[in-house]
């Protein structure tokens, strides 16, 4: 993906979503790294997984029943957000409308809102 494609891919930024969360705003947050990832930075309980390979081999069949709702306002992450803007663009080519890319992925989110999630 080209960083010209990458610029059309809806994002939302750490500091926004830390915001709506402490706002008390109830996200969907979709994870699409891969499980040996997960324990290296950890946004929560309550985020969905997908790992990219596994919707590459199944495609949507692959996710979480509550990221199927192609209205639902979805934030996507992955490392550093190219994977996750991937997914994104691949989830509004098949009707998704809602979904956001995270701007810079966990490593930002570490980064700029909270050093707890973990950095690798």
């Amino acid at each position: 993906m080209s960083n010209r494609d990458r610029r059309s891919i809806p994002e939302i930024s750490p500091a926004e979503v830390a915001r709506r969360q402490s706002a008390g705003e109830e996200l969907t947050l979709l994870d699409v790294r891969e499980p040996v990832e997960w324990r290296l930075a950890n946004l929560g309980d309550d985020v969905l997984k997908a790992p990219m390979s596994r919707l590459v081999r199944e495609g949507v069949e692959a996710l979480p029943t509550a990221a199927r709702d192609r209205e639902a306002e979805i934030i996507v992450f992955c490392h550093h957000g190219v994977r996750s803007a991937q997914v994104v663009a691949w989830l509004r080519q098949h009707g998704w409308h809602g979904v956001l890319n995270l701007a810079g992925g966990i490593d930002a989110y570490a980064r700029d809102v909270d050093s707890s999630v973990g950095l690798y």
